[in-house]
């Protein structure tokens, strides 16, 4: 069960992620200039908000597995209309239902954290996330390779098929899970105000984590643009470049045994200076033109960002069950709307500042983190 609810989120998730290394191609192909176009991952990233907000919540009020399996359905239209977009404005259309429909993974995850004993809790969550981030990471270097031999839209053709066979293999395999609540829709949508002031630690690690995303956005929606500027790559070299991310997915289980072993602070602390460290490989890379130490940023950039997301994850899992799914969705949704931002910024910040500028933001943004987290966590 917990190696379905992994490649299930990992399928799914990467729905997010395809377009961030092709925005070069999609843009020319619907008309939308460069600005326009790096406006497709916000979009994308906005819709995922959105569906965090009203959809994920249900979670705590409708059977889960049906709600889950419904919402993977969802994705297959949403995809084969950003496939057949021929202009802008569609592709921002549907792409933000990409984003919207994509919030299953966040209605599998929690179903991952109830089925799982106490003691076992962070692993069993860390694997399932390993899953969604190996989604997340390895989605960049498919599309680039589909891409390569059949373009742009096959890859959003053959994700939609994939969602085809997901949905029902879902409605046969996944428990059936009732929440005990009396709230309707409207009560339940109306107490995502109050989470935030009354539950601490939701507001320390969704603030930590929009901090985090946000770099991992800035690099990830960069450095495609940055290797096919400067170092001439190609699309099957940043599908190559992609894969070296991948490897970060791996620390994924061993975040959620520390944070089972109650090392959450150290582990936090550890993350978020990586992620800072990170930047400044990026930076020794363009400095000294290596693709090689551009890769060992990449992969040194998603440890830190998945140990700190691990870790959060897991503290917030800590609370009252029936309030769980939307906690999770408050945490995800906070700070997927700071990836957003990072990913708006990023072609600005490359236009007028380069690399380096994207790389010194990149450092910062980790390093409040940990000013603000030594702060709270005290």
């Amino acid at each position: 069960m917990v190696a379905l609810l992994a490649s299930a989120c990992g399928i799914v998730v990467a729905n997010i992620y395809y377009v961030q290394p092709l925005i070069g191609l999609i843009g020319p192909d619907v008309h939308m200039g460069a600005r326009a176009a790096s406006l497709i991952m916000s979009v994308t990233q906005l819709g995922y908000a959105a569906g965090l907000l009203l959809l994920v919540p249900l979670g705590d009020l409708l059977e889960n597995r049906r709600l889950a399996v419904l919402t993977t359905a969802a994705c297959l239209p949403a995809l084969l209309l950003v496939g057949l977009a021929r202009s802008g404005a569609q592709v921002l259309l549907a792409s933000a239902l990409v984003g919207v429909t994509s919030v299953a993974v966040q209605m599998l995850v929690p179903l991952a954290a109830h089925m799982a004993p106490e003691q076992r809790r962070g692993r069993v969550v860390g694997t399932v996330m390993s899953g969604l981030l190996l989604g997340i990471l390895l989605a960049r270097p498919v599309a680039s390779a589909v891409t390569a031999l059949f373009g742009w839209r096959a890859v959003f053709f053959i994700s939609a098929a994939l969602m085809a066979g997901l949905a029902p293999l879902l409605r046969f395999t996944l428990p059936v899970r009732q929440p005990a609540t009396g709230q309707g829709y409207a009560a339940l949508l109306a107490s995502l105000v109050a989470l935030p002031f009354k539950v601490r630690i939701l507001r320390q690690r969704a603030t930590v984590q929009s901090a985090c995303f946000a770099a991992f956005s800035l690099f990830w929606t960069g450095a495609p643009l940055y290797l096919m500027r400067d170092f001439g790559f190609t699309q099957r070299g940043i599908a190559l470049f992609g894969l070296a991310g991948a490897a970060g997915a791996l620390v994924a289980p061993i975040a959620g045994s520390l944070a089972d072993r109650g090392h959450t602070r150290a582990a936090t602390f550890g993350g978020l200076s990586a992620i800072a460290c990170a930047f400044g490989v990026a930076a020794l890379g363009a400095a000294v033109h290596s693709a090689v130490v551009l890769a060992l940023a990449a992969m040194l950039l998603d440890a830190g960002v998945q140990t700190s997301l691990i870790v959060g994850q897991r503290a917030i899992y800590t609370q009252a069950a029936e309030i769980r799914s939307r906690l999770n969705a408050l945490f995800i949704a906070i700070f997927f709307t700071g990836g957003a931002a990072g990913s708006a910024v990023t072609g600005a910040l490359l236009l007028h500042t380069g690399w380096p500028g994207l790389c010194g933001l990149g450092a910062l943004l980790p390093l409040l983190a940990l000013g603000y987290y030594a702060r709270v966590s005290r």
